[in-house]
């Protein structure tokens, strides 16, 4: 994923400042010009070092403009080698005029090297740099020039260190977005998954009863009429159960944990037995019993060691079997303690019961 980032941070305007500084190690050469000034390579060596001061800060701007587009990857060719090809020009000519002090640009041609070409080019260019300031230095009598070699390798390095780690940061944050996007994209799947799962089966119940009442309406009119009232509870139900899922995602509505429950016991690799509708179960039950099925799932993947699970509905009643050991403390856990005090608020009871083998748990109204 390729993102075009903007709007300048402070570091990003100070960027062209903090490069300037680093143009202090041309005043060697620009003293020595002016020390010749009266001569013509004095002042052709005061304009070539001017002249590739410009270039280097005109090839760093651009770089950075060209490689933020890029994501930090190289610049082409095409870009780099008339900026680089310009300042070897120069930096030739501050040799030619200036002597030993010219040499100073072969530290600037090594970092603009890095900063625009792959890394196996770049050590070749800085590798000539030195083979080329050594064969200088020695065919001039002008002294060892290990100051300058070190210079070399020293922001070559530096250089490519910092584009490893600005690459690694833009890597790390096309990561973050794209980890975010997923997030979305999973959450909204699972959004109309338990939308699809709440809807799925009352609408074509609706759909069922509604043709059905049609049928009858001529022919059995108290059936009818019957089957309409059916009708008008179920769309009520699924209704309020679309409705909780929308202003409260996370709200309880018993299709909605039924198939939490369903998808949480099969990661917990337990095989489980769900009913396929919850439309008998009176509305103002719904909510108790998601409760219910909750609690019983919970306990079931966290304390039973079962290898299976049944979930029961009734229109009084709400059952959860499994064929394990049970949880170590039955009646006292808080979850179940909440439970029985939901249970108790709306007039119903809490069981919890041994089996042989397994564990039931079920509140009845």
């Amino acid at each position: 994923m390729s993102e075009q980032r903007t709007g300048p941070t402070q570091v990003g305007r100070l960027g062209p400042l903090f490069a300037g500084v680093w143009l202090f190690f041309l005043l060697d050469p620009l003293t020595e010009g002016w020390r010749h000034r009266d001569e013509v390579r004095g002042v052709l060596g005061i304009v070539a070092t001017v002249a590739f001061a410009a270039f280097y800060m005109v090839l760093w701007s651009r770089a950075r403009h060209v490689r933020g587009r890029l994501t930090v990857s190289d610049a082409p060719v095409s870009f780099a080698l008339p900026y680089l090809g310009g300042m070897t020009a120069l930096g030739a000519a501050m040799v030619a005029c200036l002597g030993e002090t010219g040499l100073a640009c072969t530290v600037y041609i090594a970092v603009a090297a890095v900063m625009t070409l792959p890394l196996k080019r770049a050590v070749v260019v800085a590798a000539l740099l030195i083979a080329a300031s050594l064969a200088l230095s020695a065919a001039n009598d002008w002294g060892g020039q290990i100051g300058l070699v070190f210079g070399i390798t020293a922001a070559t390095v530096a250089i490519f260190g910092m584009r490893t780690v600005m690459r690694r940061n833009l890597d790390l944050l096309d990561s973050e977005q794209e980890n975010a996007r997923l997030a979305v994209e999973n959450e909204r799947n699972r959004f109309a998954r338990d939308l699809h799962d709440i809807l799925g089966h009352s609408l074509t119940v609706i759909t069922v009863k509604a043709e059905l009442a049609q049928r009858l309406v001529d022919i059995d009119p108290e059936r009818a009429r019957a089957e309409l009232a059916d009708l008008e509870r179920l769309s009520r139900d699924a209704l309020a159960d679309v409705r909780r899922a929308v202003s409260g995602y996370r709200e309880l509505t018993l299709p909605g944990e039924l198939a939490r429950a369903r998808e949480a016991l099969a990661a917990a690799g337990i095989e489980s037995r769900l009913p396929q509708s919850t439309d008998d179960v009176p509305s103002q039950l719904r909510e108790l019993f998601a409760w219910t099925v909750r609690e019983g799932v919970t306990n079931v993947i966290r304390h039973s060691g079962a290898h299976s699970c049944e979930i029961v509905l009734t229109p009084t009643s709400a059952e959860i079997r499994d064929d394990g050991r049970g949880p170590e403390v039955a009646d006292d856990g808080s979850g179940l303690t909440g439970l029985r005090e939901r249970s108790a608020a709306v007039g119903a009871t809490l069981v919890t019961r041994s089996l042989e083998p397994g564990f039931s748990l079920q509140v009845s109204a």
